[in-house]
């Protein structure tokens, strides 16, 4: 081989192309890729929280409590991952944004996953009472957040932030359904003291999805920080 003559793999891939640099973005692919599951699993630990507080589902919210382990596993090894990345690597600025936004989504879908948590544990405390009135806006304002978790989510993976602003009026549909819950099971207790115990525990349900709600678009923020390297508030 001469010295103009490039050495290449089978398929015209150059040897230099596998290197370092290759092995980094193939790291940090697998690293998103890793995200957007732990994306699906705490999703996934909200929609039954929220259904085994619908349906007093004692065995669906005790799994939801100790699934928990599972995704406080992949969080911290997705902390190690992207810290050693850091370490190792010295990526580039627009690199290292990608690693942070991993860093910072990551510390949100775990919070997700412990307000599931929270949720199933009132579950388990109501579990074999007659609820004081069909429970119909909390499980929409679930709906409401577990749609704002997966559009920030899809924007993450696709690279594509058009949608994020959404979350804008999402986030507020979310706050007015909480005051409408809140106000509701005040006049309950008020005019019931009976119904005092059960409606705290919903008036928290509501909260938790509220700060559910706050995490998907602290999410989105995030998101659009990753790739335009600007930061919106969605959530003003």
């Amino acid at each position: 081989m001469t010295d103009n003559q490039e050495e290449r793999r089978p398929g015209g891939t150059k040897k230099e192309d596998i290197g370092p640099r290759s092995s980094f973005h193939a790291n940090l692919e697998l690293l998103e890729q890793d995200l957007s599951r732990l994306g699906v699993m705490a999703e996934e630990s909200l929609a039954k929280a929220v259904t085994a507080l619908k349906t007093h589902d004692v065995e669906m919210a005790q799994g939801v409590i100790d699934y928990d382990d599972v995704i406080d596993d992949l969080t911290l090894e997705l902390e190690n991952r992207s810290l050693g990345i850091i370490a190792l690597q010295q990526p580039m600025a627009s690199d290292l944004r990608r690693i942070g936004t991993v860093l910072k989504i990551a510390t949100d879908l775990e919070r997700v996953a412990d307000h599931a948590v929270d949720i199933s544990e009132i579950a388990l405390r109501l579990a074999g009472q007659t609820y004081i009135k069909p429970l119909i806006d909390i499980p929409r304002m679930a709906r409401t957040a577990q749609d704002m978790l997966r559009k920030s989510l899809d924007a993450f993976s696709s690279r594509d932030i058009e949608n994020l602003y959404d979350l804008i009026d999402m986030d507020d549909e979310v706050d007015g359904l909480f005051s409408q819950v809140f106000k509701e099971l005040l006049v309950f207790m008020m005019s019931d003291p009976s119904t005092i115990q059960q409606s705290i525990e919903f008036i928290m349900v509501a909260s938790h999805l509220e700060r559910v709600a706050d995490h998907a678009t602290n999410i989105g923020e995030w998101v659009i920080y990753a790739i335009t390297g600007e930061r919106k508030d969605l959530n003003p």
